[in-house]
Formats: C-alpha cells, structure tokens, sequence
C-alpha cells in the first residue's frame, strides 16, 4: 500500500544546525585503516533499492552517479559523464560518459551499465526490477520515461514533461551506477555483494557488527589515502564516545553536544560539524492510504483510501494533530536535548534552502489549547497511541530514545498515554513503510 496520503508531518521539531562526526586528530598521508563508529548497521547495499543514511553511508564509498554534488552544496558537477546537453523543449538529456573507467569486478563503465541501471528500477518487464522495491524512483524519478543507449558511451534520457529539478534529482545515490555483470551474477542477493567504480571496494559484511571496503586501486580519479574502511556498528552513544576515547575506533558519527567541551579540548580529538540539511520531525499516521495499481506516484479515482494497518482513530481527526503540536515544547527540546546544535523547525527544510517559508507561523508551546482541542474532538480524557522510536542515531536525532521520552512525557501531561515502540533499524523501516505504526 502506497503511504502517500498516509503519513501527515504534522509536528516538525527541530533542524539540525551542526552534522557532526568525531575523528582522533592526524596528519594526511596514505596507508593505514580507519575503523569508523556507525550508529546502525546497513540494511541493504544497493543504492536504488534503500532509504536509510546508514546504507547510504556505506554506498557512497562504492558507487557513483553519472552527475555528483559539489563538496559543501547541492551544486552539480560531472562524475561518471563528462558533460551533457539538453534538448530544445528540455525533454531529452544527452550525456556523454567517461571512458576508461572500471567496476570492481574488472568490466567496463559504458551506456550499458547506465541503462541497465535505471531501466531495473522503472521498467516492471526488467529481469531484475522483481529483486527490488525502487522506493525513490517513485518519489523523485516519475518524470523519466526512458534511458537509451545512442552508442557506447552516449545515453539519453527521455522525459514524459520537463522536469526543471532533474539534474539535482540525477546526483541521488538512487541512481548511482551498479555493475550489470555482478548483479546478473548474484540477482536477488546482489545487495549483499555490492560492485560500483567508487573509491571503495567492497570485501565483507558481518551483519550487525562491521561492514570493510578497501581502497580500489584502479579508481578512475586518485587512489584513496586509506587503504581499508571498517564501519563498526556501536548503537549506544555513550559507548561509540568511549570506543573513540580509548583508540578502539578512529572516528564515530551522532556524538552527544553534552560531550562536545570535552570533545574540543582534547589535543587527540577533532569535532568535524558542518550545517544539517535535515529535519526532526514527528509523523502522524492519518489512517489511510491506497494501492498505487499503475504505479504513478498518485492517487487516481479508482484507487480507493482503505485502512493502513497502523490505523488509529483519534490521529484521523484534525483537532487531535493539532493539539499533539501545541501540547509539545519544542523549544525545550532543542535547548535541553540539542544545546544549541539545532532550532526549532517551523518548514520542512532548512532555512538556508530555496522554497523556505520564514513567513509560517508555528505552533507555540500550548499544553491549555491542546487540551481544549483534545474536547473539541471528543477526547476529553485523551487516548493511547504508540510512539515508533528509531533505535539509531541520525543527523537530526542524535539520541532518539531520550528524545522520545521527552515527547511521550509532554503528550501525557495532555492526557495521550503514549507507548514506546523499539525495534531493530531494518525492521523499524520496514514497519514504518508499511503504515504499521
């Protein structure tokens, strides 16, 4: 069941000013290992066939795209094509691809892989479009109607109506470039072996434990300074700052900002922080959602709303969403929790991005009003509902379980009993995908 028309962000907490990662201080040379402290382990390895930052973070180092964004920007520069054009009307986009470039397994980049690439995720008669979900091309690659080859190293996009944000859209991980020979050869458990040109090969993954890449010695640009990457899996906060402390692990993501004064006065520690592009936020289920038959990316009149299995009567009335936003203090929250790394969020985007909206007036921190809507609604004694807790940290959530309890905390002082929910990170983003929460 598709969630479009399912979930309202409804509550949107804070955003994150500082995305930060912990290393030990040291000077650039080639050679050596770095073991890296994650909050959670992967849940898959194909770049078009996952949602979560930790997957993510993993890929980045083993795949490209054809296109990439500027270090430090959403700005757009050439990665696996060297340049393109765009055809009069803007409906076709020609690019022409790098040559000389390998896969780790030896083959060659070329037009094949590009269309390979992108005809698996929205083609249903692809051979391989069964071994995977595609959830991104649905929300951000509609547009594309199909990839063609025009010569060994030229493609084409074709486009069903222009599409002024495909470039940006084109530098996702979700169309990063996968090697065809290695996907025929593994097929529905390719994402467990994967094979891009990026910097990083791939050599094991011990679920929930490590992921190790070594460097690619033919990369197509400059051969890694480290010759081996270990993402060691640490979901405990307290325990990824101690692992950095004490040399098990020479770098960590998420850290508390409690420990950043200890983290800045060390000699031996660098806080690496950078502005967030990300938002907190509390999602409600509104308690229905529809089957996307043609898998258009929309609700057409013979789709019919039905019931997600997460259905929660009272979340289906206005007045009770509206109340939950009052009756949290977020401003606490960023001030309490987040000390000063983060703000209160009022759009669902950072205020240095285009679109921002500064002229939206938020909801105040109101637990009377809250009440009073909760009666209005036919809830005077509140209601119970279950709160779905990531179990990893994430740039805008650096400690989700303290987090909730604050936000379980504020909605009882309202009268909504609120019950924690915690399971593993695959199965968190399974459930939360399918309306269960």
């Amino acid at each position: 069941m598709r969630s479009r028309g399912k979930i309202l962000i409804t509550v949107i907490l804070v955003g994150s000013l500082v995305c930060s990662t912990v290393t030990i201080a040291s000077a650039v040379k080639y050679g050596g290992t770095l073991v890296f402290g994650s909050a959670g382990d992967a849940c898959r390895l194909d770049p078009a066939d996952v949602t979560d930052g930790e997957s993510i973070q993993r890929m980045d180092n083993i795949f490209e795209g054809l296109v990439e964004y500027k270090p430090g920007s959403t700005e757009i520069q050439p990665c696996l094509a060297e340049s393109w054009e765009f055809s009069k009307g803007g409906l076709e986009i020609t690019f022409h691809l790098r040559k000389g470039v390998k896969f780790h397994d030896g083959t060659d980049f070329n037009a094949d892989a590009v269309v390979f690439s992108f005809a698996r995720q929205y083609d249903p008669n692809h051979p391989y479009h069964r071994y995977g979900e595609w959830a991104y091309w649905g929300y951000m690659f509609s547009d594309i109607k199909e990839v063609v080859k025009i010569d060994d190293y030229t493609v084409k996009i074709i486009l069903k109506k222009p599409n002024a944000s495909i470039m940006t859209s084109l530098a996702m991980f979700t169309v990063n470039i996968v090697s065809p020979t290695n996907a025929k050869k593994y097929k529905e458990d390719a994402f467990k072996h994967p094979c891009g040109t990026g910097p990083f090969k791939f050599v094991e993954w011990v679920k929930d434990d490590h992921i190790t890449l070594v460097a690619n010695e033919n990369y197509w640009r400059r051969r890694p300074y480290l010759d081996k990457l270990i993402f060691k899996v640490i979901p405990d906060l307290s325990a990824r700052t101690m692992a950095l402390v004490t040399g098990e692990v020479q770098g960590i993501e998420y850290p508390n900002p409690a420990d950043f004064v200890m983290i800045k006065a060390s000699p031996d520690l660098k806080l690496l922080t950078q502005p967030g592009m990300n938002i907190g936020y509390l999602a409600l289920n509104c308690g229905y959602g529809y089957y996307d038959k043609n898998g258009n990316g929309v609700r057409d009149p013979d789709e019919p709303w039905e019931k997600v299995p997460g259905y929660c009567e009272p979340l289906t009335h206005k007045k009770v969403r509206q109340a939950i936003n009052y009756a949290i203090d977020k401003k606490a929250i960023v001030e309490g929790l987040y000390m000063g790394t983060a703000i209160v969020a009022k759009n669902g985007m950072p205020p240095f991005m285009l679109g921002y909206n500064d002229e939206i007036q938020d909801y105040t921190y109101d637990p009377q009003k809250a009440k009073k809507l909760l009666a209005e609604a036919g809830y005077p004694n509140g209601f119970k509902a279950t709160l779905y807790v990531m179990p990893v940290s994430r740039p805008y959530m650096f400690d989700p379980p303290r987090i909730g309890e604050a936000i379980q905390s504020y909605l009882a002082a309202v009268g909504i009993d609120v019950d924690i929910y915690q399971v593993d990170w695959t199965t968190y983003l399974q459930e939360t995908e399918a309306g269960k929460h």
